[in-house]
C-alpha cells in the first residue's frame, strides 16, 4: 500500500505542526470559604474534540475539556478548556484520515490538557487534580458503532468541521 501511495505521489505523511491553549478558563465562585470547610468534591469530565481543514493538508483538531468539582449542590470549580493542535495530514483514505482526527489526534492532545489542568486546579488553590488516562481508540470505535447503529446498520461517514 504504502508504494502504491508513493507511486502516486501520495506518500503518507502526519505531521503536528503546533500544539497551543486556544481557550482557558477557571472559575471558583466559593473562594475563598470553600478553603475554611472541609468538603467532598465529586469531580465530572466532559470531553469532546472538532477537527477543521486551515490549509492544503492541515488540520486544526480541537480538544475541549470542561471539568466540574461539586460538593452536593456548590459548584467549587469549573474548567473549560480547549487544546488544539495544527495537524499536517495528507495521503491517507478518509477512514484513515478520520481516524487520525477523531483518535490519534485528540490522544496527542490530551497530556498537554491534563498537565494544563492539574496546574490551573493548584494555582486555584486546590489539591491536585489527576485526569486519568483515556483510551481514544476506544472512544472512537464506540462513536462509530453508535452512530452506525442510529443509522440502521448501515456504515457511516463521520462528518469533520470545515469540511
Amino acid at each position: 500500500m504504502a508504494e502504491q501511495d508513493q507511486a502516486q505521489g501520495q506518500s503518507k505523511q502526519l505531521v503536528l505542526q503546533k500544539i497551543y491553549i486556544k481557550d482557558f478558563s477557571f472559575e471558583s465562585p466559593q473562594a475563598p470559604d470553600v478553603f475554611a470547610t472541609r468538603v467532598t468534591p465529586q469531580t465530572q469530565l466532559n470531553i469532546r474534540s472538532g477537527a477543521r481543514e486551515v490549509s492544503g493538508g492541515a488540520h486544526e483538531v480541537t480538544l475541549t475539556l470542561t471539568v466540574e468539582a461539586k460538593d452536593e449542590e456548590r459548584t467549587l470549580f469549573l474548567i473549560e478548556l480547549e487544546q488544539a493542535g495544527v495537524f499536517q495530514i495528507q495521503g491517507y483514505t478518509p477512514d484513515e484520515h478520520q481516524m487520525l482526527v477523531g483518535s490519534y489526534c485528540p490522544g496527542t492532545l490530551y497530556p498537554f490538557a491534563r498537565e494544563a489542568i492539574s496546574d490551573m486546579v493548584s494555582r486555584g488553590g486546590f489539591p491536585q487534580l489527576l485526569l486519568q488516562p483515556i483510551n481514544f481508540d476506544a472512544l472512537y470505535a464506540q462513536a462509530l458503532r453508535e452512530r452506525q447503529q442510529s443509522n440502521g446498520g448501515e456504515p457511516v461517514e463521520i462528518p469533520q468541521q470545515g469540511h
